[in-house]
């Protein structure tokens, strides 16, 4: 339909006989035999109702107007529509088309032919240099559409109006209820609930408005909401009359993760998605693309300094478009919020954004503060005769030959630590690599905490001689079938005389391994 943007004139083409046209492949006729009371026949032409029937006729289609596709020309299936800017070009446009069929021995009716015409019908839909809007036959068909008594009535009229959803605003939350009906768990009812979508949604059908052209020379308007479990956009542009003019609706539902999103992660979903929908139009654009949203917060979108990988992603696909955000209060933005705002929608209030106090959080390890631990590692690294070697290496490592520098490659020295393979070397030193192990693994609140598998460290752990060699990885390789399941146990209530520190942060980079692994 994009193609159509500068199009003035069209002519409207019909080839006779459809499927008919193409021949099956020779040997291939046993493939379409049917049985009559006279005999069995085999067809040489291809019949409609074959599975492989449109993709092989459409694939003929492409290959006869190939170097015209989406040029002067759009093809679907037997429908053939030819525009062009002005009444020269259309008139060798129309020539340059109409001697192909001729050579393929394909035939045009006259009777659905439509030539030179400023507005022409092709697929239910009337398009012009406006825009496109609805046939009013389908309209009226709509309009004469009786009430569905089966299963099959309702997806027969589902698919009908799945056709023009472009022109609907709030389609997708209209007709979900009626997709309901047609699934195979669901029993079949109609009661007044259905009864009135399905007038909506015909009333929306036949009020649907006219889609007007995107052009690039103007600028874009965005108008987003987001609330409860939906949301909804409208993409526009100013016309002639100084009003704004929809180019389309886009109307879905937030999926289960999404719908616990806070406020702002949802508007600004909302945003994100009217861009991936029509990335087409607002990719790459000079002017700004103006975004109306009632949620005042993300004027400041850029400005934020902490965000997770999800923000991150989002700001990344963002930086694609140029855009501005501007704030509109909810009352002056009815477009987009008659997308989301109905009463039927799953009511998901926003989430608390405030912050919990410390005492309430159970993820949790009590442990030495960091300063401490890197004091006491330095510290006691020369007293560790196992490491004398490694440590006398590096007083004269510049001197060292070759050979002797491949044997201690792994080695590290960093910020006054011994790293073997990125990893900190623990001296064997007054009970100090046991003493860490009970702070990372042994305590109740530490180590892998988790609801279904809460594990506490075995004595044997910290007293097996294994631990005393250098290099081994205790959280790795020590004692895995020797686990035992650790009886739930509740929370002290007072912390504040210890340390917290959340698991999932490290410490310095020097000391990111040291809560799973520890040489």
């Amino acid at each position: 339909m994009s193609k159509l943007r500068r199009a003035k004139l069209f002519t409207k083409l019909d080839l006779q006989w459809g499927y008919n046209n193409v021949r099956v492949k020779e040997g291939d006729e046993w493939k379409t035999a049917f049985w009559t009371k006279y005999s069995l026949f085999e067809t040489l032409v291809m019949l409609f109702g074959l599975s492989g029937a449109p993709g092989a006729f459409q694939a003929m289609m492409n290959e006869v107007f190939q170097d015209l596709l989406d040029i002067t020309v759009i093809i679907y299936l037997d429908d053939i529509l030819i525009f062009s800017q002005n009444p020269e070009e259309h008139k060798a446009h129309v020539k340059g088309v109409l001697w192909r069929p001729q050579e393929m021995q394909l035939f045009c009716k006259g009777s659905k032919c439509k030539f030179h015409k400023t507005r022409v019908e092709c697929l239910g839909i009337i398009a012009s240099d406006k825009g496109f809007s609805l046939d009013k036959l389908k309209i009226q068909a709509v309009q004469e559409w009786p009430t569905p008594t089966t299963v099959k009535q309702v997806q027969l009229f589902l698919g009908f109006a799945n056709f023009v959803r472009r022109f609907v605003a709030n389609f997708s939350q209209i007709a979900r209820p009626l997709h309901n009906l047609v699934k195979k768990e669901v029993k079949w009812q109609w009661t007044e609930k259905e009864e009135g979508l399905f007038r909506e949604l015909q009333q929306a059908i036949i009020n649907a408005p006219v889609i007007v052209h995107a052009n690039p020379t103007k600028p874009y308007f965005l108008e987003t909401n987001a609330l409860g479990a939906t949301l909804g956009s409208v993409l526009s542009q100013r016309q002639e009359d100084r009003r704004l003019h929809p180019i389309g609706y886009l109307s879905e539902s937030f999926n289960g993760a999404e719908q616990n999103y806070d406020t702002h992660d949802k508007e600004l979903l909302v945003i994100i998605r009217s861009f991936e929908h029509w990335r087409i139009y607002l990719e790459g654009t000079t002017l700004p693309i103006t975004v109306f949203t009632d949620h005042c917060n993300l004027e400041y979108w850029k400005e934020s300094r902490t965000f997770n990988c999800c923000h991150a992603r989002w700001h990344l696909l963002l930086a694609g478009f140029h855009f501005q955000i501007m704030y509109r209060p909810g009352k002056q933005s009815t477009k987009p919020d008659a997308l989301s705002c109905r009463a039927n929608h799953l009511e998901v209030p926003p989430r608390d954004q405030s912050m919990l106090p410390e005492s309430v959080f159970s993820n949790i390890a009590l442990i030495l503060p960091e300063k401490e631990i890197q004091s006491q590692i330095e510290k006691y690294l020369d007293q560790d005769e196992s490491l004398t070697e490694i440590l006398e290496f590096f007083r004269h490592k510049s001197t060292a030959p070759p050979s002797v520098k491949r044997g201690f490659k792994d080695y590290e020295r960093e910020a006054g630590l011994l790293l073997y393979q990125g990893r900190i070397l623990v001296p064997d030193v007054n009970k100090l690599r046991e003493e860490l192990l009970c702070i990372y693994h042994n305590s109740p609140m530490a180590g892998h905490p988790g609801r279904q598998q809460p594990y506490g460290w075995t004595p044997w752990a910290t007293t097996n001689p294994r631990v005393a060699k250098p290099g081994l990885l205790l959280a790795g390789n020590l004692g895995q079938r020797l686990l035992t399941r650790q009886r739930l146990q509740n929370m002290p209530k007072d912390l504040s005389s210890q340390t917290q520190v959340n698991p999932g942060t490290a410490l310095r980079s020097t000391l990111q391994a040291m809560a799973t692994r520890i040489l």
